[in-house]
């Protein structure tokens, strides 16, 4: 194992009506102004930003708002926010919504913090030295940026997708009731659950000497959101269910599941963030779709740890070699995605790139070839499009 260092500073609020408690945990802050900030018209239309801002009401803060963030949230937007938390004189950011939303907000907080353009951050020209405070709340489970030092924001002038950590953005808050997550579509709620099983995925797979009580703990997780994806498949109402989801949402990208290894891969969400800027889907249906290529791409490098994953996961009976065991894993893997309606390939994706498209996408996903991607194995521009190829 690897020395590390944890830190999870947000204060969690977990249950039914939590969302009562916004006003106050806002007054804590000792902010005077807020921005109210949130997704479709399904939020307003559901009557919960009335409950939210009635809550603000009852302690005497004010606010300002802004809707309208959409999955793979844009530039456009944020810079939006900036302009308005300036006019307004904001000094705390409420989320309410999913991962989309909680990053534009981290993004915004960014860049009414800093002077110059809040990009250069994502685009690794310079690195933030303040934001805005941010709490939240959460209606999706699925990206863990309630309880993350990440935000991810698509620039759609330039079709690039990239993300930024840093501990500046952490949320001093975040409100779950599992409730709010009971009108989603199953599309959403499963791309979601495919997405906290990635975040833990990614750290599992790794190339150090676990600790076992980490690996543990990413295996109970693993196998915990697999078994309430299969219900909520059958009783998307299942108030338990989604309980279980939305805390394993915030477990698997607080770095709890990291402690002690070296970080992971993450060449699969990279391989979704091209996708994801240029085809505009879904981020967990976008790994699902590639994530099998990158693993039979890979696993030689790595065949202990992907039987390991196989057999204390997936429940794959050990085969005759490690390999073959590791290969009956990510067969297993893709199924499970399949049982609950999630692609496993780019055509079930809905998208069917060229050759020129694919080298498009390898391009972006390398930084004009100025990068690589992996830990698994380090990959390269040509790999890439290898494993977008394997995915068609």
């Amino acid at each position: 194992m690897l020395d590390f260092e944890y830190y999870a500073p947000t204060r969690v609020v977990f249950g039914k009506d939590a969302e009562s408690e916004t006003g106050k945990l806002v007054k804590e802050q000792n902010c005077q102004k807020v921005l109210v900030h949130y997704g479709s018209q399904s939020a307003v239309r559901s009557g919960l930003i009335d409950r939210i801002c009635a809550s603000l009401d009852a302690v005497g803060i004010r606010y300002a708002a802004l809707g309208g963030v959409v999955p793979n949230p844009r530039l456009s937007k944020v810079l939006e926010g900036i302009a308005l938390c300036r006019k307004e004189q904001v000094d705390f950011i409420l989320a309410v919504g999913g991962g989309s939303v909680i990053d534009s907000a981290k993004a915004i907080g960014y860049g009414a913090a800093n002077d110059g353009d809040v990009w250069d951050f994502y685009d690794r020209k310079r690195s933030a030295a303040a934001c805005l405070p941010i709490g939240a709340v959460l209606t999706i489970a699925a990206a863990g940026s309630e309880m993350s030092n990440s935000s991810v924001i698509t620039n759609e002038e330039t079709q690039i997708k990239r993300g930024y950590s840093s501990n500046l953005c952490r949320c001093r808050f975040a409100v779950m009731n599992p409730a709010l997550t009971c009108t989603l579509p199953d599309y959403q709620t499963q791309s979601g659950c495919v997405d906290i099983m990635m975040h833990t995925i990614e750290r599992y797979l790794n190339h150090d000497t676990n600790m076992g009580l980490t690996d543990g703990i990413s295996e109970a997780l693993l196998r915990t959101v697999i078994k309430n994806a299969l219900i909520l498949r059958n009783d998307p109402e299942n108030y338990d269910a989604r309980a279980e989801v939305m805390w394993a949402s915030s477990l698997s990208h607080n770095g709890l599941t990291g402690c002690g290894t070296d970080g992971g891969d993450w060449a699969s969400h990279q391989l979704e963030h091209s996708l994801g800027a240029f085809y505009d889907v879904a981020h967990g249906a976008g790994i699902a779709a590639v994530w099998g290529s990158w693993a039979r791409y890979v696993y030689r490098d790595r065949p202990k740890r992907f039987a390991s994953l196989a057999s204390r996961v997936l429940m794959v009976p050990e085969r005759s070699s490690t390999e073959e065991t590791a290969l009956a894993g990510i067969r297993a893997m893709e199924a499970f995605f399949c049982s609950i309606g999630m692609p496993v390939s780019l055509r079930e994706l809905g998208i069917t790139p060229t050759e020129a498209e694919i080298l498009k996408l390898a391009d972006n996903c390398s930084y004009g070839n100025t990068r690589t991607i992996g830990i698994v194995r380090r990959l390269g521009r040509e790999d890439m499009a290898a494993i977008y190829r394997m995915a068609l």
